[in-house]
C-alpha cells in the first residue's frame, strides 16, 4: 500500500511536472518565435536599413563622373546627401551630363549644380594679315577709313546704314579683337 501510495504520489508529482515542463516549453517557444520575427523584420524593415554616408556618396559620384570624359574634371562635394558639383566644361551639353550622372547615384537627395561653361576661345588675327584683309574689305567703300592696331579695326569717316552693316560684317569675318566705329558717321 506504501508502495501504491508512492506510485500514486509519483504518478500525480510526474504529471504535475510534465504539465510544467509542456508549460515551458510553450513558453520558451513563443520567447523563441518573438526573437526571430523581431530579427527578420528589423533585417528587412525599409527604415531600418542604414543609408549610405556622405563619403561614400562622394566617392561614389567622383568615381561615376571620372568615367565620363566630358565631365572626369568635374568636382564634387556631399553633404546631407545633397551633392555640390563645380568645375568647368567645355559646353552645355557637358555640364547638363554631369548633373545627370550626379542624381543618379544611390545616396543623392539634390544636386546642386555649380558647373560653368569655359568660355569659347576667340582667334585673333594678327596685324598685318589682318591690315591686308582690313583693305580689301574697305575697297568698296570710298566714304570709310579704316586702321588696325594691335588687333583693334578702327573705322573713321561716313558711310549709309546700308553700307555700314556690310562692311561691319566683312570687318567681324576677319575676326579682330574688336571693331570700332566710334569715329564713323553714319546716314540713313
Amino acid at each position: 500500500m506504501h508502495q501504491n501510495f508512492i506510485q500514486a504520489g509519483a504518478k500525480g508529482t510526474i504529471i504535475a511536472d510534465i504539465s510544467k515542463i509542456k508549460i515551458m516549453n510553450k513558453s520558451i517557444s513563443t520567447t523563441l518565435l518573438l526573437l526571430c520575427a523581431t530579427a527578420i523584420f528589423s533585417m528587412t524593415a525599409p527604415g531600418c536599413k542604414s543609408k549610405p554616408k556622405d563619403p561614400a556618396i562622394k566617392t561614389s559620384v567622383e568615381t561615376a563622373l571620372r568615367a565620363d570624359p566630358q565631365t572626369s574634371g568635374v568636382m564634387v562635394d556631399v553633404k546631407d546627401g545633397i551633392a555640390t558639383i563645380t568645375g568647368t566644361v567645355k559646353d552645355a551639353a557637358a555640364q547638363a551630363a554631369a548633373a545627370t550622372i550626379a542624381a543618379g547615384v544611390k545616396g543623392v537627395k539634390s544636386v546642386q549644380n555649380n558647373v560653368t561653361v569655359e568660355a569659347p576661345v576667340v582667334e585673333i588675327t594678327p596685324d598685318d594679315p589682318l591690315t591686308a584683309g582690313v583693305r580689301d574689305a574697305t575697297k568698296d567703300f570710298p566714304g570709310a577709313n579704316a586702321t588696325v592696331n594691335d588687333g583693334v579695326i578702327t573705322v573713321t569717316g561716313e558711310l549709309k546704314a546700308d553700307d555700314w552693316k556690310r562692311l561691319k560684317m566683312a570687318l567681324d569675318g576677319l575676326k579682330p579683337k574688336k571693331v570700332d566705329a566710334s569715329g564713323l558717321k553714319i546716314n540713313k
